[in-house]
């Protein structure tokens, strides 16, 4: 549970300011006693480097589960105990601000985020992580059926001498802020005119953090990702080139095909138990 809560924490880095005061609020959904704003849903898109108002439902969505999850989460009478967060707000500051609290703060400032809303945010997403653990991820245990199909149905994941060529745009947290007109920027310029870098036929896994590598995995070749967020800083990829390697045994690949038969459960657990919450739950969309 320990690294649920870390990447938790970790993401709340990013919680972005309210949406631009021209933007007329309303209600974009009720959950029980509870109602979320149009804006929290465009600053939700705005933090998740969501350009695309097409995605709006997606996120009001997520935004709903959320506070499903927290309203179940009270209710179970689920805390976290102060001491747990001030831990992990000393890990943020020591990791990504080089021990110095002044400089969240100022990152902060320029989110337009004071620091006790980016606290209790902080907290919500610890909780969230714990319930998810305790409902979802303590129960899966994949079985070799299951992994067997999985290991057959997708050869090509578990190749080895598998390369990609990627450039990446990497953007510190104090220029997080910058996301839009990177992206904006992009539909003239290349990534090497806005900084970016280019990994040349690699090994991703040898690369980057898990979170990049699944991106990579998924993208087709010659597409962009969507703004990803790691330990307060903003990646950028875009797949240039990928060649398949050589196919790994089922034993070779046992711990990748455990991972990936792990997080489709987990995705299907997490779905059920969504829904039971929202059956269970005064839930209406505006």
């Amino acid at each position: 549970m320990k690294a649920q809560l870390t990447v938790a924490a970790f993401a709340a880095l990013a919680f972005a300011s309210v949406a631009p005061a021209v933007e007329i609020d309303g209600f974009a959904a009720r959950v029980g006693t509870m109602t979320i704003l149009r804006s929290e849903v465009l600053a939700e898109m705005q933090r998740l480097g969501e350009r695309d108002e097409s995605h709006y439902n997606q996120v009001r969505n997520d935004l709903i589960d959320r506070k499903l999850i927290l309203k179940a989460a009270s209710e179970a009478k689920m805390t976290i105990q102060e001491w747990v967060i001030e831990n992990r707000v000393r890990e943020i500051v020591a990791k990504v601000f080089g021990g110095d609290r002044n400089k969240l703060i100022e990152m902060l400032g320029k989110q337009k985020v004071s620091y006790p809303e980016w606290y209790a945010h902080t907290k919500e997403d610890m909780i969230i992580n714990a319930m998810r653990w305790n409902v979802v991820e303590k129960n899966i245990s994949p079985s070799p059926s299951a992994m067997r199909q999985e290991y057959e149905a997708h050869p090509e994941k578990y190749a080895k001498g598998h390369r990609v060529s990627v450039s990446v745009i990497l953007l510190k947290p104090e220029e997080a802020s910058r996301r839009d007109e990177i992206s904006a920027a992009l539909k003239e310029k290349g990534f090497d005119e806005l900084g970016g870098r280019k990994y040349e036929n690699i090994d991703p896994v040898e690369v980057f953090k898990p979170e990049i590598v699944k991106e990579i995995e998924k993208m087709p070749k010659g597409t962009i990702s969507h703004w990803i967020e790691i330990d307060g800083w903003s990646f950028l990829l875009r797949k240039d080139a990928e060649t398949a390697g050589k196919r790994q045994t089922f034993e070779e690949a046992y711990e990748a095909v455990e991972a990936a038969v792990k997080a489709a459960e987990a995705k299907r657990l997490y779905k059920a138990w969504v829904e039971r919450l929202r059956a269970e739950n005064y839930v209406r969309v505006f």
